[in-house]
């Protein structure tokens, strides 16, 4: 009776139940321990598995053949041809191991060349077949010739230049107004006007300067101008398609379109059409210089729009549809948020991407504060806002209201940022002094969009179920 492992007679024999083989206890033992299974036929074993067999504990005689000099050579020279045999067997199959790997990773790397042209090939004929359909649509008699990827003129980029030399050098000295509201004003505002639902489904709420002036826009094609203080509409805009978004130019409302289009109107009428976008417009966005005109589009492009003279300066094309873009406060920087999770932030002038940000979901909405370094953003069904410091392109600060945000934005003074959602609209604080953010004000009213009133003394909502509200002290 011999060991399988030592091919001697063991000490302790033990039986595989699997096997049937004999074996050295603590040999099989320690195999068992490194590989789990039997060393005869590679079945799962276990030391239960094991069965000890009682035989009579005698010394073990001396093998008969090991008892004479020339016997122990032939022994010798036995094994060492054994090794011989076995170390020729390892080298060939070790060779041909290395002949199969190299075959596998030769045929890996053609089908990864494979894929990638294949990529390269499928997101190059999208990109045409998105600019193609953006040409092919055609804009109707009157509207601007529509570029792709243009250049700035030079009049534009020097108004650019003009306008971030002037904000950016008045930015760290800027007072906060007279009148401005405080933290203990917000946290007295209370509901002062409800207006019927007007606009079902709407998502689209913008103030003029004055802020008396609120444009909004619904699912059914329909905007509207509404006068605070007179709490009454004033002007109706047939859009010919759902309100996707909507701002102001000087007293002129332009709204984006879910049918690709973005409208000027003056007094009621359209005045200006812009249909560059192939799909659906997401979001638009006014420079600080007050005549350009930024829109974001499902079709993985931001287009730039010169409104005084009623053109369009450039389309610039990305690798994900954009859903949010916003203007920096100076102007020379344009952030667009993308489904991919990502904001995009690109020279305004030249449409070069400068950094990028991870939100960790498709962007819902982007603001720039006031002082120029933070960014809030929110991604879609988040309850949190995060807010990134582009001088460190970093998260500094991650708030979580919550409820859903939908919409946020800063106040004039960088220290006040409104968000809405469906289950409240709450104000959050950032104390310079200290360094520390609160949260002065929460109201559970359901909003889609707010947006900051003259002077911040008042919130203006646009409820989810059309409505228009005005929060202040009263």
């Amino acid at each position: 009776m011999l060991c399988a492992i030592s091919g001697e007679a063991p000490q302790v024999p033990v039986a595989s139940k699997k096997s049937g083989n004999v074996f050295e206890r603590r040999l099989i033992e320690a195999y068992i321990t490194e590989h789990g299974t039997d060393p005869v036929n590679g079945e799962e074993l276990t030391v239960d598995d094991l069965v000890e067999l009682k035989t009579a504990r005698i010394v073990r005689p001396r093998p008969p053949t090991l008892t004479s000099i020339p016997s122990l050579l032939a022994t010798f020279q036995n094994e060492w041809d054994a090794v011989a045999l076995e170390t020729y067997q390892l080298k060939q199959h070790l060779a041909q191991t290395r002949q199969e790997l190299s075959t596998a990773l030769y045929q890996h790397d053609a089908a990864v060349r494979v894929i990638a042209r294949l990529t390269r090939e499928r997101d190059e004929a999208r990109d045409a077949l998105s600019k193609i359909t953006v040409t092919a649509g055609g804009a109707p008699a009157g509207d601007a010739m529509q570029v792709d990827s243009a250049t700035l003129p030079e009049a534009i980029v020097a108004k650019i230049d003009q306008t971030q030399e002037q904000l950016s050098s008045s930015r760290r000295k800027r007072a906060i107004p007279d009148g401005w509201a405080t933290a203990e004003t917000i946290t007295s505002f209370d509901t002062t006007h409800t207006t019927d639902p007007l606009y079902p489904g709407g998502k689209t709420l913008a103030l003029d300067k004055s802020g008396d002036l609120a444009l909004l826009g619904g699912a059914e094609g329909v905007a509207g101008v509404h006068s605070i203080s007179q709490k009454q509409a004033v002007q109706a805009l047939k859009a010919g398609g759902q309100i996707t978004h909507g701002v102001w130019y000087d007293n002129k409302p332009v709204v984006a379109t879910s049918a690709g289009a973005v409208k000027v109107f003056e007094d009621g009428a359209e005045v200006a059409q812009f249909t560059s976008h192939a799909g659906p417009v997401t979001s638009l966005s006014l420079h600080p210089c007050g005549d350009i005109l930024a829109s974001t589009g499902v079709d993985k492009s931001y287009v730039l729009y010169d409104l005084e003279s009623s053109k369009v300066l450039t389309q610039i094309y990305t690798d994900a549809e954009l859903l949010s873009g916003s203007f920096h406060p100076d102007g020379h920087f344009f952030a667009a948020g993308g489904k991919d999770g990502e904001i995009k932030v690109f020279d305004t002038k030249t449409g070069d991407k400068m950094a990028n940000f991870d939100a960790g979901g498709p962007v819902q909405a982007i603001s720039f504060s006031e002082n120029g370094t933070w960014l809030a953003a929110v991604a879609q069904g988040e309850t949190s806002v995060q807010i990134w410091d582009l001088r460190k392109s970093a998260c500094i600060k991650t708030l979580d209201v919550g409820n859903p945000v939908e919409s946020i934005q800063w106040d004039y003074t960088g220290q006040f940022l409104a968000a809405a959602g469906p289950g409240s609209i709450s104000v959050q604080h950032y104390a310079k002094s200290s360094k520390s953010w609160s949260e002065p004000f929460r109201k559970a009213v359901a909003a889609s969009a707010a947006r900051w009133g003259a002077r911040g003394q008042s919130l203006v909502a646009l409820t989810t179920e059309g409505a228009l509200s005005v929060l202040g002290s009263g």
